[in-house]
């Protein structure tokens, strides 16, 4: 108990001259927080946890791109969007996110199914690399953008929230789809969920059938997590309505309910 208390006055005490000025964050709440339907305790508590994110991590540009600090208070917010019921802690073990000003190419050597080694080279919007930097093209990250750096466009889309899904995802060492889950939720229910959602995506894909989660998740485990903590976020309602077990387990982790959010803003 009084641990918490010297936290709380700590995080109180470093906001004191610290917290993003309200002006820059009436636009960031509206240009890049709008279409989460959150209601003013929440975003007074986002500001918070987002000014706290950005004095414990670095924010720079790369390939020419300078990075101010509106461009940091969105990709901050947006970040810290999905810790909003968590803690800062969640992002523990690395300090930096580079921002590029539009798609990159990274070239890597890939095993095919029978051992054979390929070079594959892909345009990315967004990478997140275990313990190292997090990346993010600007063009696909700025409120507005339609990311593109996976081939496509979907609604639902928001490569700040799935690069960020990531680092939860690694949080326990492994990019394997499973975050590190609460006491209160039961592994097996998460891996009978998620498992059998992926495999049904990579069948319904095999029959060239309509998917309703974006077919990029049938990637691999870790890419299918990352893939529907953007849609739980952005497109709830889709979600929930096709695929409410998963939905399920995803309010449980994030403990947050963004259907609720939608329904009370109409």
């Amino acid at each position: 108990m009084l641990l918490d208390f010297f936290y709380r006055w700590r995080e109180q005490r470093l906001l004191r001259n610290n917290r993003i000025p309200a002006e820059r964050w009436r636009s960031v709440s509206a240009d890049a927080l709008r279409q989460f339907h959150l209601e003013p305790q929440a975003l007074a508590r986002l500001r918070d946890l987002s000014s706290l994110f950005l004095l414990r991590k670095k924010i720079n540009g790369a390939g020419g791109l300078v990075v101010d600090d509106y461009m940091r208070a969105v990709i901050a917010s947006q970040a810290c969007l999905l810790i909003l019921e968590l803690d800062l802690d969640y992002y523990d073990g690395w300090i930096e996110i580079i921002v590029y000003p539009d798609s990159f190419i990274v070239t890597r050597e890939v095993r095919d199914e029978i051992g054979v080694i390929h070079t594959k080279r892909s345009v990315l919007g967004g990478e997140a690399w275990g313990r190292g930097p997090l990346i993010l093209s600007w063009k696909d990250a700025q409120p507005g953008a339609h990311p593109h750096g996976r081939g496509f466009h979907r609604q639902g889309s928001n490569v700040i929230l799935h690069e960020f899904a990531h680092k939860l995802d690694m949080f326990d060492g492994y990019a394997d789809g499973t975050p590190l889950l609460h006491p209160d939720m039961r592994l097996q229910d998460w891996v009978k969920t998620f498992t059998a959602a992926f495999n049904h995506l990579r069948q319904d894909i095999e029959g060239n059938n309509q998917t309703s989660i974006d077919p990029y998740a049938a990637e691999n485990p870790a890419e299918f997590f990352a893939v529907v903590t953007e849609e739980f976020f952005e497109v709830p309602d889709r979600l929930h309505r096709y695929h409410p077990d998963i939905y399920e387990q995803l309010r449980l982790f994030y403990r947050q309910d963004p259907l609720q959010r939608h329904i009370k803003s109409f």
